[in-house]
């Protein structure tokens, strides 16, 4: 049975995939209100009815309302979009917590993982709100660029609770948006968090010329190191061969406009992560989740090669030929055991 979708929506977050979704819900008909930050640069645009720094070139509807008072951000909403980035979360749902409503549900479209914590955006927004708050993630193969253009793609809904997955399914459904549900919110967002620090990978072996077959051979065994530490995190296998996990990872390496896999590449022709960082108009998610993931490994036990070379080159100054020349060096192994199940999923 279909269910009816949220009629009135907040979104908290004034970057290119708040944005996008503004655009939707609102040729939906679906009263929408957007909060920012920066109360400036909200104003900006607003007057100019469009978000030249993260979606330049798409005029916003005049429907939308723009909003920078906290306290008036979230009034009478049915749904509220959480699209803030994962680093800056707890800063800004710190400060709006007072506001939020009780009992409505937020939807995190953020990937990643919080530094020190090792916490998914929706266990953040649980710890900074209170466990009452019903909490779910959007997430996909969704480059904002490409939404705007109306270009057709997909997502999925996700939360533990499967009729919450089901009204945020209708209400961001379209014709150019086809949404699916999972309840598996763990899986979801982790696949979401983990497949940046491969695009970066992905961008690296673009700058080097290291050529198809070698892509090819990252997405595959990527793939199969964030399989393995879902697994150990309680995720379900089935979600990373889905749209959230195959489905995000190839769109992220494979997009000439990905900014994680743009950061890569910019590394692999010869720039240093710093530099490439501030060749980078937007936050380069992968990086902060790469540190996180690394920490998640360690914790859980999980062998997890190609982020651990990733890692080395951002923050250990590795140089990349010497990062690619160790992986391929590594002990030979099965990729599968005799029961079928990815090998070495644990640190021998």
């Amino acid at each position: 049975m279909q269910s009816s979708g949220y009629r009135n929506v907040a979104i908290i977050g004034d970057g290119g995939m708040g944005t996008v979704l503004s655009i939707l819900l609102c040729e939906k008909e679906i009263p929408t209100r957007m909060w920012g930050y920066d109360a400036g640069q909200l104003a900006e645009i607003e007057n100019r009815r469009e978000n030249k720094r993260f979606l330049p070139g798409y005029g916003l509807p005049k429907s939308l309302v723009f909003e920078p008072r906290d306290d008036r951000a979230m009034a009478d909403a049915e749904l509220i979009v959480s699209a803030v980035p994962c680093q800056y979360m707890r800063t800004i749902w710190g400060r709006l917590a007072k506001h939020v409503p009780a009992g409505v549900p937020i939807v995190s479209v953020a990937k990643g993982v919080e530094i020190g914590t090792l916490l998914r955006p929706s266990q953040i927004l649980c710890e900074v709100l209170g466990k009452n708050i019903p909490l779910a993630a959007l997430s996909g193969p969704t480059i904002a660029d490409e939404l705007a253009r109306k270009l057709p793609a997909t997502a999925c809904a996700a939360a533990e609770d499967e009729a919450l997955a089901r009204r945020i399914q209708s209400t961001f459904t379209c014709s150019w948006l086809r949404v699916y549900t999972n309840t598996d919110l763990i899986g979801v967002e982790l696949a979401g968090a983990m497949k940046n620090v491969i695009a970066i990978a992905a961008g690296i072996i673009d700058g080097v010329g290291a050529g198809d077959n070698a892509k090819a051979a990252l997405l595959a065994r990527g793939l199969a190191e964030i399989t393995r530490l879902g697994l150990a995190l309680g995720a379900r296998e089935s979600t990373f061969a889905g749209l959230t996990g195959l489905g995000d990872l190839v769109t992220t390496c494979i997009s000439p406009t990905g900014r994680n896999r743009s950061f890569g590449e910019r590394i692999g022709k010869g720039l240093t992560p710093q530099q490439a960082q501030q060749a980078t108009a937007s936050v380069v998610e992968g990086v902060s989740t790469c540190k996180s993931v690394v920490d998640l490994a360690a914790r859980e036990g999980v062998e997890m090669p190609i982020t651990q070379a990733v890692y080395e080159v951002l923050f250990q100054n590795k140089p990349v030929r010497t990062a690619i020349e160790d992986l391929m060096s590594r002990r030979p192994k099965p990729e599968w055991n005799a029961a079928g199940a990815q090998a070495s999923a644990k640190v021998p």
